[in-house]
């Protein structure tokens, strides 16, 4: 299996069938699963009816895969006209299915290359994938433009977190449409920014029954006191009277480490770092205890190096997600 994993990107990245089309045009809508009692205001999104578009991108016929780009409207509308359209790829297995699907989201700063290579490796496992762009990412930050979903405007952080995961709530429901789709086998992924995004989204979408969080965690402040880097920052914040709690309180609507109590009714999987210089270990520590001890794997790895043990992670998020 691992020398599937290791060679199956050379296979579909040799031979990609590039190709144009005509846009497929249709509707969805979006419903809540519960009643959102469990979720927090902000969170929350009532019934309403989205559009969408899709054409094809690529085609990647050894390993049965083809990817779409596909379009909505996110239901948050910001002062930045590019980033309320959502612009996400879908790699879609090639047969009838049903098919689980999982969304996957981006890292901070990458090419995007990692979140295609997981979405290319889950689509030729037969588990359809959905690389959402996450807010002021890709084609949703203008041209030339300093924005950025996370930046040191803590208010501006917290829309964009906010709207990225009302983005996913969207998304989930297009998912959901979709006839090659098992609506009851829906997940999401994500690897360091996007894996806070992934767990904050999963505890806001009960559709979401599986979550797998690499390299990430929960507890922004506890996590971050003690850091090298980030020492001097809340020193400096402690002298403008933003105390820990302070801080705790205004980080509060972003950290997943809040309602980790509702991944306790999803299947959890965290992938960690022992040696993350990042994102301290102690933040996968804390979510997984805060959300029910369930399945974590520690590789002795840092932040970076951790990429030398992403064959044994694809097989980890593949039986995550397909397992029964």
């Amino acid at each position: 299996m691992r020398y599937l994993v290791c060679t199956f990107s050379l296979l579909c990245l040799t031979v990609p069938v590039f190709a144009g089309s005509l846009v497929e045009k249709g509707e969805f809508r979006f419903r809540p699963a519960e009643s959102q009692q469990n979720i927090p205001q902000r969170y929350r999104l009532e019934e309403r009816q989205f559009s969408y578009e899709m054409d094809k991108k690529t085609d990647f016929p050894a390993i049965g895969v083809t990817v779409y780009r596909l379009r909505f409207p996110s239901p948050v509308t910001s002062a930045t006209p590019e980033n309320n359209t959502v612009h996400a790829e879908y790699y879609r297995p090639e047969g009838k299915g049903p098919f689980p699907g999982v969304i996957v989201l981006d890292i901070t700063g990458g090419n995007q290359a990692l979140s295609r290579h997981i979405s290319t490796y889950l689509a030729s496992q037969k588990v359809a994938a959905l690389f959402v762009q996450m807010a002021y990412y890709g084609p949703r930050r203008p041209p030339g433009s300093k924005l950025r979903l996370m930046s040191t405007n803590i208010p501006h952080t917290i829309a964009a977190v906010t709207q990225t995961v009302l983005d996913m709530r969207v998304a989930t429901a297009w998912l959901e449409s979709r006839p090659e789709i098992d609506p009851k086998r829906l997940g999401i992924t994500g690897t360091s920014l996007g894996s806070f995004i992934s767990a904050l989204s999963g505890e806001m979408e009960p559709r979401l029954r599986r979550v797998c969080v690499l390299l990430g965690g929960g507890g922004f402040v506890e996590g971050y006191a003690e850091h090298p880097l980030a020492k001097p920052w809340f020193a400096l914040f402690n002298t403008f009277g933003a105390s820990k709690s302070v801080m705790k309180k205004v980080i509060e609507p972003v950290d997943p480490i809040t309602h980790a109590e509702n991944l306790k009714q999803r299947k959890l999987l965290i992938l960690a770092a022992s040696k993350d210089e990042i994102v301290p270990p102690r933040m996968a520590q804390m979510l997984w205890e805060a959300s029910g001890k369930q399945a974590i794997h520690w590789y002795e790895a840092g932040h970076y190096t951790a990429a030398l043990h992403l064959p044994d992670a694809l097989e980890r998020i593949l039986h995550h997600f397909t397992a029964p």
